[in-house]
Formats: structure tokens, C-alpha cells, sequence
């Protein structure tokens, strides 16, 4: 049977001594749900990369802009938010450029001539047909 890929883990005692922190105060984020480091079959905190990144998030609101927990938590919050927000206007721009795409076609006459390319609605290019009496 395969083996799943596994993540780097570092453990608490590591991530205190490269971060500077007492391991307590690690204890403490996760406590508040800033943080939330998977667990070995030993109980031990494992924090992965993306636990890293956050943490430095944490550290550089608490350290360098003085933000205590509570604003902390509501602008990590917030970052999800705006995160899952901007993954839902990505889908969206795709689906509408797909759209666009099935829809549009060039004008004929006009692509060989042009210097950029020329796009009609299908819709459009029947109705302007229709009023200037050119069967397609």
C-alpha cells in the first residue's frame, strides 16, 4: 500500500526556540484559536509550514503593530474571508470568460484587415444582418 505524502512537522520546543517565544505562549494561541497544530498518536503538537506562516502572521500584528488577541483573531478572520472571496471571483472571471468565449466570434470580413482582432455576439451580428438585409 502507497504511503500518503507526508508534510514537514516541527515540535513545539523547535518552533519556540526559532520564533523566540516561550512554548507556553504557543500553548496560549492555540488555546485562543490562532493556531491549530495537528497532533502525533502521542498527543505532541506537530505545527507544519502553513502553521509557521501563521504564527509569523500573529507575531508580526502582536510584535511589531501592538494588536492584542482579539484583533488578532478578527483580522485572521478576515484574511480568510478575503482569501475564500477572491477564490470565488476567480471562479467566477473563469466561468464568465468560458461564457464569453462560447458566445463571441469574429467578424469575417474584417479579421483578415484588422490590426486587432474584431468580436461580435452571435446575437448582434444576426440582428445587424437582418436590418441591413444580408442573408448569412
Amino acid at each position: 500500500m502507497p504511503r500518503k505524502k507526508q508534510k514537514a512537522a516541527y515540535m513545539i520546543s523547535a518552533v519556540a526556540e526559532q520564533y523566540e517565544i516561550h512554548p507556553q505562549t504557543l500553548r496560549l494561541y492555540e488555546r485562543e484559536g490562532l493556531l491549530a497544530p495537528s497532533r502525533s498518536e502521542g498527543n505532541t503538537r506537530l505545527y507544519t509550514d502553513e502553521d509557521l506562516e501563521r504564527l509569523e502572521v500573529i507575531l508580526k500584528l502582536t510584535r511589531d503593530l501592538g494588536v492584542n488577541l482579539a484583533g488578532v483573531e478578527i483580522i485572521l478572520n478576515m484574511r480568510e474571508k478575503m482569501d475564500e472571496m477572491q477564490r470565488q471571483i476567480g471562479a467566477f472571471i473563469n466561468s464568465l470568460n468560458y461564457e464569453l468565449a462560447n458566445r463571441v466570434k469574429p467578424i469575417e470580413p474584417v479579421i483578415h484587415n484588422s490590426l486587432i482582432r474584431v468580436f461580435s455576439l452571435p446575437s448582434q451580428t444576426a440582428q445587424s444582418s437582418k436590418k441591413s438585409g444580408v442573408k448569412k
